[in-house]
């Protein structure tokens, strides 16, 4: 059965200033999320979560890629990315990890943003209006640190103990004024292929 969703918010932030100084371009966080009946609430310890990851994260995650483009202009103009749920207290983190580590939902993000990189995570169990933690990072370059960033947003009356909110994030440009350099150049100063994996 499709995802039962109470209502859908989008999050949208503009940096224009940081550190005291303006941005030469301005950087937007975009959340797009749902709040939605946990599909396995009520029905205790359930060993094959299959069934309800397809009837729910196919349509959550097409549902959520279009509000992004609907904010960020389109795929093309999306540069960071990531997700994340929350579930309810009565429900397992597993719950939250279902629906958003599957291919059913991030598929959909990821062909609409034309993406290479793997789609950086946060789930977490927690009350309504807990803290909702989107790590993103950039679309095509996993060590691009310029785009290592965090959208933090809150649902004032969710997720509910039986509900999941659920989330996609998007960065159009990267943090104003990076000066870390990207992880490439720390893989060299330590003698490290650089794909090796071992590497942070």
């Amino acid at each position: 059965m499709p995802a039962e969703i109470r209502k859908t918010l989008t999050h949208v932030e503009t940096t224009l200033i940081e550190g005291g100084k303006k941005a030469e371009v301005p950087l937007k966080l975009i959340a797009a999320m749902a709040v939605i009946r946990n599909p396995w609430a009520g029905q205790g310890f359930v060993d094959d979560l299959a069934p309800a990851i397809r009837g729910c994260a196919p349509g959550l995650g097409a549902l959520l890629t279009e509000m992004i483009l609907d904010v960020s202009g389109g795929g093309a103009q999306v540069e960071g990315y990531g997700k994340a749920a929350i579930v309810g207290l009565s429900g397992e983190v597993e719950h939250a990890s279902a629906l958003i580590h599957t291919l059913h939902f991030g598929n959909h993000y990821r062909n609409a943003v034309g993406a290479k990189s793997y789609l950086s995570f946060c789930n977490t169990r927690g009350p309504a209006n807990a803290p909702l933690m989107i790590p993103l990072m950039d679309k095509n370059d996993g060590g691009r640190r310029s785009h290592y960033l965090t959208i933090q947003t809150a649902v004032a009356d969710a997720p509910g103990a039986d509900e999941i909110l659920i989330a996609l994030g998007a960065s159009v440009g990267g943090r104003p004024h990076h000066r870390i350099g990207d992880r490439y150049q720390d893989l060299k100063e330590l003698g490290h292929d650089v794909d090796n994996p071992a590497a942070v």
